[in-house]
């Protein structure tokens, strides 16, 4: 029996390897519940979620991984300013927050709109919903309480699961139409909102209370 690995790309499987950093701390990201705490855990995981959309892109054509780039590179820088802000706990930095996430949902709408143009016809349709339910989860990232974003991670990660199948990976063979890790992660985010619910189970007030106090 050949090994599958044969012929396969350092790329794709360097991919791989950054894949399973990401979904241990976007697993961690559902877990927590104060807010400072939360963004920079998913700064750090938008971070090396962007360096495996690069390497998987590098490896079975980047065309179809240009949104998701520009997607996790926005998610990192946003996260990471929301981190400090939630920090500070001020109303100035609470301003100045919503400032900022306002100037973001903007440059959503342009980068995203860009990516989506240069992505190939066929699989625009997938990435015009990706931009839809980003954009949707980074509103409901700063709703009050912790129901709004869980619910949005959910939709938003069941979009992104589907650019790591050959649904959108149209060049390579085999294995490398198949993003598994990708897939993972995006999976790994619907479970820890799973898994967060079932913790709470008994007292659904409790995280919503936590939450809702930056």
């Amino acid at each position: 029996m050949d090994n599958i690995f044969y012929g396969v790309s350092n790329w794709f499987i360097l991919a791989q390897v950054l894949g399973v950093i990401t979904i241990f701390f976007e697993f961690w990201t559902y877990q927590v519940k104060d807010k400072a705490k939360f963004f920079l855990i998913s700064a750090i995981s938008s971070f090396f979620w962007m360096t495996m959309f690069v390497s998987i892109g590098i490896a079975t054509g980047i065309s179809t991984q240009i949104s998701l780039i520009v997607a996790a590179s926005y998610s990192t820088v946003r996260n990471s300013v929301f981190a400090v802000t939630f920090r500070k706990n001020t109303m100035q930095s609470k301003e100045g927050g919503l400032i900022f996430l306002l100037v973001m949902i903007v440059v959503a709408l342009v980068a995203g709109t860009l990516a989506v143009i240069n992505t190939p016809p066929q699989v625009r349709w997938l990435h015009i919903l990706g931009m839809i339910t980003s954009i949707t989860f980074v509103v409901c990232q700063y709703l009050p309480g912790v129901h709004y974003v869980r619910a949005a991670v959910v939709a938003y990660a069941a979009v992104v699961l589907l650019t790591q199948s050959p649904i959108n990976i149209l060049e390579g063979y085999g294995i490398e139409r198949w993003n598994i890790m990708g897939m993972m992660i995006e999976s790994s985010k619907i479970i820890s909102v799973i898994v967060f619910y079932v913790r709470f189970a008994k007292n659904p007030d409790k995280p919503q209370l936590q939450f809702a106090k930056p």
